[in-house]
């Protein structure tokens, strides 16, 4: 499972002179419409499964809450790692579309995350994602960045600092950022080939081109939230191809 929550306090971060420029336009058209959930039901459509606890739908709204937020030991004596709780969807996309709003009343971080468990280059099968912070907008390719197995490795063994450093060099993105819990905001992520651009209400936010964003099997789409509480609603997942640059 994964641990990004924790590890992300270990991976280089772009410095701010050194961000990539985020396209004003959208880089996706929209083509189907795949999914769309408003949570007006009183419970999430079957199509949702849980990945770690723990998700509710109150008020019309879906919440994660973070439960497990710290080590623990289960019956058998495993330790089973913190980690931030994270809902998913079994929907298959190459280039898409992911629209919804998101609040903050606790949590420390909201994402959407792209993976596919048949890829066994990358620890779970994890790809891609965009993250929300109270101080800022995060994009992370995993695939080839980050989750790559041989890079993983390699971070358990402090004398390859200097190496894993380099590897990760490009595969993650910061944008600053200000955001206010308790206020709705509408996140847009957009995913074609190897880039991927956040807005927030409806401004851009971040940007990223890197070659795991370009993973031809992205099966599942997934929502996490570390801390306590963190809200989505009005969730709208596209099929889309890539717009045309002038």
């Amino acid at each position: 499972m994964r641990h990004l929550f924790l590890s992300l306090l270990a991976v280089s971060i772009t410095c701010a002179a050194d961000l990539p420029r985020v396209p004003s336009k959208s880089i996706a058209i929209k083509k189907e419409l795949l999914f769309s959930d408003d949570f007006q039901s009183g419970e999430p459509a079957k199509v949702w499964h849980k990945v770690v606890p723990t998700f509710t739908v109150e008020n019309g709204v879906l919440k994660g809450t973070q439960t497990r937020d710290k080590d623990t030991t289960d019956a058998s004596g495993k330790i089973v790692k913190a980690h931030a709780a994270v809902h998913g969807l079994e929907i298959p996309t190459k280039d898409s579309v992911v629209e919804c709003k998101i609040r903050f009343d606790g949590a420390t971080m909201i994402d959407v995350e792209f993976d596919d468990r048949k890829y066994t280059g990358a620890h779970y099968g994890h790809l891609c994602r965009a993250q929300v912070r109270l101080n800022g907008v995060t994009i992370i390719d995993e695939r080839d960045g980050n989750m790559r197995n041989d890079i993983r490795e390699m971070r358990n063994d402090p004398s390859k600092k200097a190496e894993v450093a380099k590897l990760l060099v490009g595969r993650q993105v910061t944008f600053p950022a200000k955001f206010e819990p308790g206020k709705w905001y509408a996140l847009v992520v957009e995913t074609v080939g190897n880039e991927m651009r956040v807005t927030i209400d409806g401004k851009a936010a971040a940007y990223l081109k890197s070659s795991g964003i370009s993973h031809e099997t992205k099966t599942k789409i997934e929502l996490g939230v570390a801390g306590k509480d963190g809200c989505f609603d009005d969730i709208k997942v596209w099929n889309a191809e890539p717009a045309k640059k002038k």
